[in-house]
């Protein structure tokens, strides 16, 4: 018998993962406001006016929401060069991101203490709520998705999905 919320953390890990390894978001057929298996929305913090206030759907929303990710799993402090690489952008968008989420009053800016010149990102008390937000209504699709699965079925896609995700190009 398989732990479920084993279960749900090791295939969140598993997607997060291959999503950090897609490299540079790549267009988006249907024009600049597509988002695919985004188009729903997401939770109502995503639909705002730069993708996590109320009413917006831009494009570029899941980056944003693996800027967050990937600040809250962090130990400490991102440069903008290191959440590029943690969310599959170049350096030119993550520094944009950065920006919409200091402007939102989602992360801050703060001296990196080994190179004044330079800033790293750190998540705001807000920032992480709503992280917190995004990671229990994924949490909670998952759950409802494997609902109809038998423990044995849901070890079995976690073995496989942990392998595609382990061998998922880093390019």
């Amino acid at each position: 018998m398989t732990d479920p919320t084993g279960d749900l953390d090791a295939l969140l890990a598993a997607f997060a993962q291959m999503r950090g390894r897609g490299g540079p978001q790549r267009h988006h057929p249907g024009g600049p406001h597509a988002h695919g298996p985004h188009s729903d929305g997401g939770p109502p913090w995503m639909r705002g006016e730069r993708g996590f206030g109320p009413g917006a759907r831009l494009a570029g929303a899941p980056a944003r929401i693996r800027l967050l990710d990937a600040l809250v799993h962090a130990e400490h402090p991102l440069s903008v060069s290191e959440i590029a690489d943690a969310i599959g952008v170049d350096q030119p968008r993550a520094s944009r991101l950065v920006q919409q989420a200091v402007e939102l009053g989602l992360v801050a800016r703060e001296a990196d203490p080994d190179d004044a010149r330079r800033t790293r990102i750190a998540l705001t008390a807000e920032g992480r709520r709503r992280a917190g937000d995004f990671r229990g209504e994924r949490r909670e699709r998952l759950s409802r998705a494997l609902a109809d699965f038998t423990n044995d079925e849901r070890a079995e896609l976690v073995r496989l999905l942990g392998k595609l995700a382990a061998s998922w190009p880093r390019d």
